[in-house]
């Protein structure tokens, strides 16, 4: 980094404040700093403080006369090896996407040759916007670095993606672009997911019930690969043996009712709700108090079907999006389909059932279905099959935001 010159653009976030020592870092290793800053971006830290840092007058005013006539914007854009903005806030990135320059450091991002490299920096809630992460994608696929967000503590108070990185950090990602650690965003960060898992129980008696052979192990997977990708996951588990995932918040549940009764308790802020358990469709009229004698040569008992707990959801006038599960001893695609359409879901993933398939293995194999597409998914262990179906359930989701949001290009003011 030796004589390397490089701007530090300085945007309106409380990551300011860690913008000196970034200064001190890069002049440590050789570099020439010039700091250019937005109007927001001296409420959260002063020109005074990065001038004795920089060692260099802090550039803030496009219409600046003075600075115009001694290093004017042109020239200044000319003279940068990198172009380096850290914080990076939600409106800067914004206006990069949109190339509109109505400050000096967008001015700058525009007519300069120099690499772009931008350490993006707001709440977590912000950074998982739809809206944001098209601006991101958009100024990674015209070649600008994207320097994290961390995960973390936050000022708001609130834990999750979107801290800048550290000094230290970015510095390292600047000299060796693939030394930046792996943290890159993640698909559902800020996103709460539920989901139900394992079999219900449907008592006859005081000890005998009716119930199905779902290990649990199908939604187990997805609970912790919604973890991985970033949700709050809740999950609504009926009687199983299979461990809990760190991180994951479980309701443990025995019957249909039951199960029904948590998913409506908890519903009101979940994204996602995928119905992965094997909910039983009857449930005993008259359940006896104890135990049913062994009597009588035969015993009939008398069924009702049980709520439809996905149905239900999927109802909803303002349903998360929703994704059910469809197990079939045959015709999967044509009894899988149906349901699509009858319980109004936004996807199903259906898979054969019997002897040695879907229930209590560790295997599986699935077909996708949506409106307007379709996957397939070879045999493989539930957790790979899990975190796929994941990655394919996030893209939907965002998809199904973007048709259902109008996005604007930002009006955009002087001050950021």
């Amino acid at each position: 980094m030796q004589k390397k010159k490089i701007i530090l653009g300085i945007s309106g976030g409380i990551a300011a404040y860690k913008t000196p020592e970034l200064v001190r870092r890069l002049k440590s290793r050789g570099a020439e700093v010039q700091v250019v800053v937005t109007r927001s971006a001296i409420e959260f830290v002063t020109e005074t403080t990065l001038q004795a840092v920089s060692g260099l007058p802090v550039r803030s005013n496009l219409w600046d006369t003075n600075a115009e006539a001694a290093m004017g914007h042109i020239e200044l854009a000319r003279w940068a090896d990198l172009v380096l903005i850290a914080p990076a806030t939600a409106e800067i990135m914004a206006r990069l996407a949109a190339g509109s320059a109505p400050d000096l450091l967008t001015t700058l991002c525009l007519a300069t040759e120099a690499p772009i490299a931008i350490a993006p920096a707001m709440n977590h809630v912000m950074w998982s916007n739809v809206a944001v992460q098209k601006n991101r994608d958009r100024l990674e696929s015209r070649g600008m670095q994207i320097l994290g967000p961390a995960h973390g503590d936050q000022a708001c108070g609130e834990n999750g993606l979107g801290r800048m990185l550290e000094p230290d950090d970015i510095v390292a990602a600047i000299l060796v672009p693939k030394a930046v650690p792996e943290i890159a965003a993640k698909p559902l960060s800020g996103k709460t997911v539920m989901i139900t898992a394992g079999p219900t129980r449907e008592a006859i008696d005081s000890v005998r019930y009716i119930s199905n052979r779902s290990s649990g192990k199908m939604g187990y997977a997805l609970a912790a690969a919604a973890r991985d990708a970033g949700a709050k996951v809740m999950l609504v588990s009926g009687p199983v043996a299979v461990p809990l995932p760190e991180n994951v918040v479980r309701f443990d549940t025995e019957s249909a009712a039951d199960m029904y009764s948590v998913v409506h308790q908890h519903l009101e802020s979940v994204d996602i709700f995928i119905g992965a358990a094997a909910v039983a469709d009857f449930h005993v009229v008259d359940v006896a108090a104890g135990k049913i004698k062994k009597t009588a040569k035969e015993l009939s008992l008398d069924l009702e079907r049980t709520k439809d707990v996905l149905a239900s959801v999927a109802r909803l006038p303002d349903r998360p999006f929703t994704v059910g599960f469809a197990a079939e001893t045959d015709n999967l695609r044509e009894y899988a389909l149906g349901k699509l359409e009858r319980k109004n879901l936004h996807m199903i993933v259906a898979n054969l059932v019997g002897k040695n398939l879907g229930f209590e293995t560790d295997r599986n194999a699935v077909e996708v279905f949506w409106r307007g597409g379709e996957a397939s998914f070879p045999i493989a262990a539930k957790d790979k099959l899990a975190e796929d179906l994941v990655a394919l359930i996030g893209t939907q989701y965002l998809e199904s935001i973007s048709a259902d949001t109008q996005i604007e290009l930002p009006t955009i003011a002087i001050r950021d």
